[in-house]
């Protein structure tokens, strides 16, 4: 996307991009109270598995954790691929 088709509709990034920076990601309220019990979860020395269908939001998701997880010490997160 160019961006004077960004400027024409008052966007910062190219929304279909894979690297849109992760504070431009919309955080719902059950997003957020996820990454609070994964962030309770990883405190307590537990670990997390995300799954679902293709397409619903998981990569998203993960980066939005990925970067809250980030504040914490002593947590490592790590993700699998194919």
């Amino acid at each position: 996307m160019n961006t004077k088709m960004l400027a024409l509709y008052g966007l910062k990034w190219n929304p279909f991009a894979p690297n849109v920076p992760t504070e431009a990601l919309h955080v719902t309220p059950r997003l957020e109270s996820f990454c609070w019990r994964v962030q309770q979860l990883a405190g307590e020395g537990g670990f997390a598995l995300v799954t679902g269908t293709p397409g619903c939001g998981k990569s998203a998701t993960l980066r939005i954790l990925s970067a809250s997880l980030a504040t914490q010490r002593d947590v490592t997160v790590g993700a699998g691929g194919r």
